[in-house]
């Protein structure tokens, strides 16, 4: 098979590696994966695994709130688990996989009213909208694969593909691709927006957790958490281009967002409750943080500057960022928050909690300014 070359924004020098597995730790091949693209250019495969410096002893301001209580809005089916959100913000629209339930719940942001109720979704996971094709994604774990919603009158008009346990989505326009990641294992799932039929599978060597697309890059951009390394795809050839390593102190690599303006990657690790932040350009770990049992799902307040980490435990650790760091503010605390979103223009914050006096609610959230808590 003929390797794929990496389009380099920077080379410091040639990185030959016989496999994915043979990771490099030199400091010149961590300069020369710096600023990896996907625009079809041949070059081989690299991986590279720079030391992560250690986990970041600077607490969060003891007491002071940083977020404060809007509203709890009703939401319908059982008190049972959520997943994934994906906001259509050309509408407003918040999509929300009732995961216990077999539903994708549809909620009007600027009426907080649930505007659909999508049934025909067995076990939904991750969700997408993609305003540009008028349709919602949303994984069905339960009948292992993928659901395709018509995002005026919320209906499911295609299942497609199957998958072991499809999970995140993502998008990439250049293509017109949603790309499906596996948590059991089975490759990722790259699928046709405009007809939904299959494309492939690509082997990504390992479970995966969240998929993103990085704007910057124009990689899809995928967490192989049983492998601890991120994979990054290029969407024109699906094909794997590159591997970036995170190494024993990011256990687990599940979910992660991506800052593409400012180039940089935010890597919850589920299995030892840390936050990693990766410099994409320079291809390298700059700090690791401590945030709740079990992170879980991530969102970002371009404006703010801020990112919300939701944990399985409950915990929402808060983060702004500050040039390649980050400096934690706080933290909200909440039964079963492990799921967030945040809205660019509004900056309210989304929790959808299962169990609020025996019924789920969406927990409506909003920024305390800097002097007001």
């Amino acid at each position: 098979m003929t390797a794929r070359w990496i389009t380099l924004v920077a080379v410091a020098g040639a990185i030959l590696l016989n496999s994915p597995g043979a990771l490099a730790t030199t400091t010149a091949q961590a300069a020369a994966l710096a600023g990896v693209r996907c625009d079809g250019a041949e070059a081989e495969i690299a991986s590279v695994s720079p030391p992560a410096p250690p986990v970041s002893s600077t607490p969060a301001p003891p007491g002071r709130a940083v977020v404060r209580l809007l509203a709890d809005i009703p939401l319908p089916g059982t008190a049972t688990r959520f997943d994934y959100q994906s906001l259509d913000e050309t509408t407003g629209r918040l999509v929300i996989a009732h995961m216990g339930a077999d539903q994708v719940l549809v909620v009007d942001t600027a009426t907080q009213q649930v505007v659909g109720t999508v049934s025909d979704v067995k076990t939904p996971t991750g969700v997408l909208a993609v305003p540009e094709l008028g349709r919602i994604f949303a994984a069905a774990a339960g009948s292992h694969d993928v659901a395709v919603i018509d995002a005026e009158n919320l209906k499911v008009i295609a299942h497609t593909g199957q998958i072991g346990f499809p999970d995140g989505l993502a998008y990439a326009p250049q293509t017109q691709q949603v790309f499906v990641s596996d948590e059991s294992g089975g490759g990722e799932l790259v699928i046709d927006a405009a007809t939904n039929a299959v494309v492939t599978t690509i082997d990504i060597g390992g479970e995966a957790g969240n998929t993103q697309y990085d704007a910057g890059s124009g990689c899809i951009v995928v967490a192989v958490q049983s492998a601890n390394q991120l994979a990054f795809i290029d969407p024109a050839t699906d094909q794997v281009v590159a591997r970036f390593d995170l190494g024993a102190g990011c256990a687990t690599p599940h979910g992660f967002l991506i800052d593409a303006p400012r180039r940089l990657a935010f890597v919850s690790c589920e299995g030892n409750a840390l936050l990693v932040v990766l410099d994409l350009q320079a291809m390298a770990v700059t700090a690791t943080y401590p945030v709740g049992v079990g992170p879980d799902v991530l969102a970002f307040d371009p404006d703010w500057r801020r990112l919300y980490v939701a944990s399985e435990s409950g915990i929402v650790s808060i983060f702004d960022e500050r040039g390649a760091a980050l400096q934690p503010v706080g933290e909200y605390q909440a039964p079963h928050a492990h799921t967030v979103a945040v809205n660019p223009r509004t900056h309210q914050i989304y929790l959808p909690l299962e169990d609020i006096d025996g019924k789920p609610v969406l927990r409506i959230l909003a920024p305390i300014p800097p002097g007001e808590g």
